[in-house]
């Protein structure tokens, strides 16, 4: 089975052999028909090609718009939700595909830096991730069951809604933050309800800009209802219209319009999900009532500022983490007890210290955690915080084993804390709990790449090698994305190069390497990183020649870390190696001694 089938016409043949030879660089098998082994029946080739190939990427050119088989191949593509539409010269599309999202590459001529290749690259990587992730990435028996949840093949047995991502009708595209932020609100107040059964943000998310009917939201959630709306934020003035819909019939059953100021978002909210309660006719218990109306702030400032160092945050850019700080800084002087603005905070401290930033350090990230645990006791993402400061610190397993079991008890679905527990697990060389954990993070957060490149590892670790090709492209799709909006992005780029080196593509590992370096030359993360890369090639002077720089000044933590990490296991019994780690050993013991 191949990963990539290629449909054009003949007169294309040339620019069907770039785009397969490009695929083919990026670590994706390919079919096209000028495979075809001698003997073969040509059409059963073709529909067995085409049936079982993960991505169908269809290369429309004048001829091929022309062409009855490369329209069938597409409509077959498009019914098996594999198709990846790509231009390769100015042409007039078949109508029923005009509406399909379809990359322009009528320009490209094999140049595999460019920004429109990478990003069809990294759009067919993620799709045949979807594709491959029932066999290729769940591994063992407790991963398998997570994809397959009873709950998605019994019928509902309570009504289930889908909160769509409010439009930001603003007309600034920075104030998106804040409809998302109200969005994913009135997802956790709805979520609390026992009743009903609410679409995770993360499945709401992925319908973000897209125009899909109700019933087709209804089959892909297994939901009933959808709930859709809009805000409209200038100033100190909100508008906020919503509409609750019958997924079925397409009908609607309830709908408002809200024009408040801003400090009255809190009451909005809490109105939107008690009028969907009443709307579905469903039972609200108490607890449930009170729960709803609880509110993290009665600021709505600090509010919008949270929201706003949120959204920065889950970008993932790093270049807006010390905005993410500053910002946070401002949210708990006006409102100290807000325990989610000490815990992002927090977060943000604990990776510009990881990075080597100066000014910021794993004691100023504890110190934050622990505020937002003692403003509020039941925020789950206080506890994953303080975890991260205590792993970036000394590594003390046993106390941040509890300390996440706190966090993932109090919120199941917390990402830091899935992301955190898996990286401990890698530490323990524990790795089926890791992947589970990692997998966990992956399915809250699509586009996370951190969690996907760990879990590369411990795939490996357990002799999976299918498995750990699937990982591996994930990562390289995730990485892809990241860099192909932020060049210089370095935790994508260490995870870029560690992916192509389990690809076994050396040289433009090595490539990727200097251009990272050049980038950001100061990152204590990025040299590690790397020399993890490194190390997968078994090239260990490289590896080492990478680490020296800083192996005095590191945390504890962090050495201990490197004492652990099964990705330097190929070099582990290099002389130059085992110098080093006995260098690092000799610091920590000499530490010790002198606290």
């Amino acid at each position: 089975m191949a990963d990539v089938f290629i449909s054009y016409a003949r007169e294309d043949a040339e620019s069907a052999r770039r785009f397969a030879e490009g695929f083919q660089s990026a670590g994706l098998s390919v079919w096209w028909d000028d495979a075809l082994r001698s003997g073969e029946v040509f059409d059963e080739s073709i529909e067995r090609a085409l049936r079982e190939a993960k991505a169908v990427v269809v290369l429309w050119s004048t001829h091929s718009v022309a062409s009855r088989w490369v329209r069938a191949e597409a409509t077959q593509a498009d019914r098996n939700r594999t198709l990846v539409p790509v231009t390769i010269e100015p042409c007039q599309r078949p109508i029923i595909f005009e509406l399909t999202h379809t990359a322009d590459l009528s320009h490209w001529r094999g140049d595999r830096d460019d920004r429109a290749w990478q990003g069809l690259v990294a759009d067919v990587l993620r799709l045949v991730e979807i594709q491959s992730a029932p066999c290729d990435i769940r591994a063992g028996n407790a991963i398998a069951s997570m994809a397959t949840r009873p709950s998605d093949a019994a019928p509902l047995s309570r009504p289930g809604v889908v909160i769509l991502p409010f439009v930001n009708m603003s007309g600034d595209p920075e104030q998106e933050y804040f409809s998302d932020g109200v969005t994913e609100d009135i997802i956790t107040d709805l979520g609390r309800v026992s009743a009903l059964s609410v679409a995770s943000r993360n499945a709401a998310f992925s319908y973000k800009g897209k125009t899909v009917a109700p019933a087709q939201l209804a089959r892909a959630l297994k939901v009933t209802h959808v709930l859709e709306g809009s805000v409209r934020k200038a100033g100190n003035r909100v508008r906020i219209t919503a509409q609750l819909l019958e997924a079925a019939t397409d009908t609607q059953v309830w709908a408002e319009r809200y024009d408040r100021t801003l400090d009255d978002i809190f009451a909005i909210q809490d109105d939107i999900s008690k009028a969907i309660v009443a709307a579905l006719k469903v039972k609200l218990l108490p607890a449930e009532k009170a729960a709803i109306e609880q509110r993290s702030t009665s600021n709505s400032e600090a509010y919008e500022l949270f929201l706003m160092a949120r959204g920065f945050h889950r970008k993932g850019s790093e270049r807006l983490k010390p905005v993410v700080v500053r910002i946070c800084r401002r949210v708990v002087e006006l409102d100290p007890g807000f325990a989610k603005g000490w815990a992002l905070m927090s977060l943000a401290e604990a990776e510009m210290s990881q990075r080597g930033v100066e000014g910021y350090s794993i004691e100023s990230a504890r110190i934050s955690a622990e505020q937002a645990i003692a403003a509020d006791p039941t925020v789950a993402e206080g506890y994953a915080a303080l975890s991260e400061a205590m792993v970036r610190g000394l590594l003390e397993q046993e106390p941040v084993d509890s300390v996440l079991a706190t966090a993932l008890k109090l919120d199941p679905d917390c990402y830091e804390a899935h992301a955190l527990a898996g990286a401990v697990a890698i530490g323990k060389r524990a790795y089926d709990t890791a992947i589970m954990h990692l997998e966990r993070a992956m399915e809250l957060d699509p586009d996370a790449y951190w969690p996907a490149g760990m879990v590369v590892q411990a795939y490996e670790a357990l002799g999976a090698p299918e498995a750990t090709l699937a990982a591996e492209r994930r990562a390289l799709a995730r990485c892809e994305r990241i860099l192909a909006d932020e060049p210089d992005h370095s935790g994508a780029l260490g995870f870029l190069v560690t992916s192509l080196a389990g690809l076994g593509q050396a040289e433009r590992a090595r490539e990727w390497t200097k251009r990272a370096l050049l980038f950001d030359p100061d990152n204590a993360r990025l040299h590690y990183n790397l020399a993890c890369a490194m190390a997968r090639l078994h090239d260990a002077d490289s590896a080492v020649d990478l680490i020296e720089p800083w192996i005095d000044t590191v945390s504890q933590g962090w050495v201990l870390w490197m004492q652990r990490d099964n990705s330097l296991d190929p070099i582990r019994e290099h002389p130059r190696f085992v110098a080093l780690m006995a260098r690092g050993a000799r610091r920590l013991t000499a530490e010790k001694g002198a606290s």
